[in-house]
């Protein structure tokens, strides 16, 4: 397993359309075990594969409780099946906007069909934080992030000072 460098907004590479997942080869189990890693060691509970600059609808989640072991799912073209008439606003975040959050509108359960690990089609029921993991994951493989759902003062807002950010650590890296 290996670490990867986590892309931040606004980077082009995040409003991408992800690209489907041929078949679950040991290079996307690769893939899913360097963004189990890399998600982890970012405290993090889920990433999408654009979210470390590789185009290919793969996420991973796992939003166990802190005193419980780790529970990971790993999901290879991830397609809702179902969505609950009733809507949930929950605060989420993104690793790709580090230090930003807001309040989202989602669906509160869902169903989703993806590939396993090991290439397996799976249809699990979601609901709970578990539902807005995986919900906002499939959105980074349609090249949405959080801050698209929300006003677009305060998506200005946050992507502004995200810019800033990253320009002042160029900067810093170059002194």
């Amino acid at each position: 397993m290996a670490l990867r460098p986590i892309v931040i907004a606004p980077d082009p590479v995040l409003k991408l359309v992800a690209k489907p997942v041929e078949t679950v080869d040991a290079g996307i189990a690769q893939l899913m075990d360097d963004m189990l890693e890399t998600m982890y060691a970012a405290n993090g509970i889920g990433l999408a594969a654009p979210q470390i600059g590789v185009s290919k609808r793969v996420v991973v989640v796992d939003v166990h409780e802190p005193d419980e072991p780790r529970k990971p799912i790993k999901l290879a073209n991830p397609e809702i099946v179902w969505v609950s008439d009733d809507d949930k606003e929950r605060e989420e975040g993104c690793l790709s906007l580090p230090e930003h959050h807001a309040v989202v509108e989602r669906p509160a359960d869902i169903k989703v069909r993806y590939l396993d690990e090991t290439g397996a089609e799976k249809i699990r029921e979601a609901d709970g934080l578990l539902s807005v993991c995986i919900q906002h994951e499939i959105d980074h493989l349609n090249g949405i992030l959080f801050v698209d759902r929300i006003s677009a003062l305060k998506r200005n807002m946050i992507l502004r000072k995200l810019l800033k950010m990253k320009k002042s650590r160029k900067n810093a890296a170059v002194a």
